[in-house]
């Protein structure tokens, strides 16, 4: 009976390809919950570096649904989108007839995670913690949920190779310049990033020092506490129409007060790249430290990321 009932799964997996991950995959996630993964032939990924690390393993066929942050690879872009991470309709989700959804912690609002969590597909929370230790995990939980354990393991020897890279350039800076990260700047207003935040940990990772410290999270704060910061230099993303200007800073009241205008320290780069915490984050970080300090570029110039070469589809 159990010989007849594995020829039958097995045929069943032939129809589909091969797609259908094998029955009994069960991932510990976000919720400290055990989710069971029997079928990942049809997957919706909601996150940007989740997206990325599908792509990775070489497991882009099978996805049905990706949400707007998902911009990389671009091939990326083509797939249903299913809307900001944050801002998810269930119906858009589930109308994409997923046999799974994997989700980065923190995506909403919770009346769709609710929906979708008590609906029959197995919904997998990827855990959002901004570390060198996180981002391997995430990695880590991804490639299980798929059942590419090997492939997993692949990809994150390439990541610790790049961030092995990265700390050896780090431990070339002498004297650490404070970055403030600005997420936007509206009515002369700046929202910036304290500690326990994507920006807070780039930031370390490329040798600078967050100019914010008294608080988590993202915060708007006055005149006061941005001249008290004293930043060196302001990082941002580029978010289109809504993305904050080089000249709006220098001529900021508060900011002007700062090296920043003195200076002319004003970096912007794509959002994904820099906060996502995918397999890119080494380079990201590389990158940004060229920026924060010019004199490390030739020393850069060695550092070759291994996660952008690394075979790890089969």
């Amino acid at each position: 009976m159990t010989f007849c009932r594995t020829l039958a799964l097995t045929a069943a997996a032939c129809l589909l390809g091969g797609a259908a991950v094998a029955a009994g995959i069960t991932v510990h996630d976000a919720r400290n919950r055990d989710v069971v993964i029997g079928d990942a032939a049809r997957i919706v990924s909601i996150g940007g570096a989740i997206t990325e690390i599908l792509y990775a393993l070489g497991f882009e066929d099978r996805l049905v649904g990706v949400d707007s942050t998902s911009l990389y690879p671009a091939a990326a872009r083509e797939k249903p989108d299913v809307g900001y991470m944050r801002q998810l309709s269930a119906e858009g989700v589930l109308g994409l007839n997923p046999s799974l959804v994997l989700a980065a912690q923190g995506s909403g609002p919770k009346e769709t995670m609710d929906v979708l969590e008590a609906a029959k597909v197995p919904l997998v929370l990827v855990p959002e913690s901004f570390s060198e230790a996180g981002l391997l995990e995430k990695i880590r939980l991804v490639g299980h949920a798929m059942d590419a354990d090997k492939r997993a393991e692949c990809l994150i020897a390439a990541v610790s190779d790049d961030l092995a890279q990265l700390r050896e350039l780090r431990a070339k800076v002498t004297k650490p310049v404070r970055v403030m990260f600005v997420m936007s700047l509206l009515n002369g207003r700046a929202m910036a990033a304290g500690k326990n935040t994507a920006a807070n940990e780039i930031i370390a990772l490329a040798g600078g020092v967050n100019a914010i410290d008294g608080y988590d999270g993202y915060k708007i704060i006055n005149d006061e506490a941005i001249v008290a910061a004293k930043p060196d230099v302001v990082l941002s993303i580029q978010r289109g129409k809504d993305s904050v200007e080089a000249e709006a800073v220098y001529v900021h009241p508060a900011f002007a007060l700062t090296p920043v205008a003195a200076n002319k320290t004003f970096i912007s780069m794509e959002g994904l790249y820099l906060l996502g915490f995918g397999p890119r984050t080494a380079a990201a970080a590389r990158d940004l430290s060229i920026k924060l300090y010019p004199a490390l570029a030739p020393q850069a110039e060695k550092f070759k990321p291994a996660a952008f070469v690394a075979n790890c589809r089969t």
